[in-house]
């Protein structure tokens, strides 16, 4: 395996944003496998901060499935929108650039993202073509394509900004005194369209930090658009659970959720149905 830590800048950045890689060894005369899937994976913690059990736990058990993974370590408050969005987009554009050295299949690129760093996934999934976003990253024509992700795996997600059923916090982390200025265009079910990537979807219904509604919002908004998605609720389980297994039980016992350790296999499936 190949461990980078890569540095990653874009205007309004923190210093220690960065992309680690987890590659799979795969040489070519040994295995069959040329290049592989790759999952990028974006931490949770209500834009304030990022964890460590949404992120490099997520990615061996990527990799123990044949998996490339990488983990984003993007920017939180005080750093504000859209300088999360263009970091990932920047990451998007790394990979791709190493992808022969990498030896990463460029279709086939699925973002994971958890709680707020599940908004950060589906802000690229929802504006990925948008003349904005291609322009600051420097992207034009066929290179354009590069930003969309095969697919996302969206965990307990933040999405909407709507009142009584946002998280308000990861809004405000994100955008400060913009609140009132960009919360609506950052509510997530506002902007699908049928070029959004399909989508995977688990939540439960007793999440007291970021309401199931959110991704009943977001799967109703899939399925307007006409995009394919998975939705699995799972009836209890706190914020938060990551894998939901011992790899990730916090130091004071919780983190635990059988039922809800059942998604990652569900996932699996998800994934192996559209790459």
């Amino acid at each position: 395996m190949r461990y980078m830590e890569i540095p990653i800048q874009a205007e309004g950045s923190r210093d220690y944003v960065r992309l680690e890689t987890y590659l799979l060894d795969t040489p070519e005369d040994k295995i069959r496998i040329k290049k592989r899937p790759m999952i990028l994976i974006c931490p949770g913690g209500g834009y304030e901060r990022l964890s460590y059990r949404e992120g490099e736990p997520v990615a061996i058990h990527f990799l123990n499935q044949g998996y490339h993974a990488g983990v984003l370590r993007y920017s939180v408050a005080p750093a504000r929108h859209p300088s999360p969005l263009l970091e990932i987009g920047s990451a998007m554009k790394l990979i791709c650039d190493n992808a022969a050295d990498w030896q990463v299949d460029t279709e086939r690129i699925v973002l994971a993202g958890f709680s707020a760093g599940a908004h950060l996934a589906a802000s690229l999934g929802v504006f990925w073509n948008r003349r904005w976003l291609l322009e600051a990253l420097d992207l034009c024509g066929e290179k354009a394509k590069r930003l969309r992700p095969a697919g996302m795996i969206l965990c307990y997600p933040v999405i909407t900004s709507k009142e009584g059923i946002s998280h308000r916090g990861s809004f405000e982390n994100l955008l400060g005194g913009r609140f009132a200025e960009f919360s609506g265009e950052l509510s997530i079910e506002e902007q699908v369209t049928k070029d959004t990537p399909p989508c995977f979807i688990w939540h439960t219904l007793n999440d007291n930090t970021v309401p199931v509604e959110n991704a009943f919002l977001m799967m109703s908004a899939l399925k307007r658009a006409g995009v394919a998605a998975e939705l699995h609720v799972f009836p209890k389980g706190e914020h938060g659970l990551s894998l939901a297994g011992r790899t990730v039980e916090r130091a004071d016992g919780s983190g635990l959720n059988e039922q809800c350790e059942q998604w990652i296999g569900l996932a699996g499936a998800w994934l192996r149905t559209i790459l």
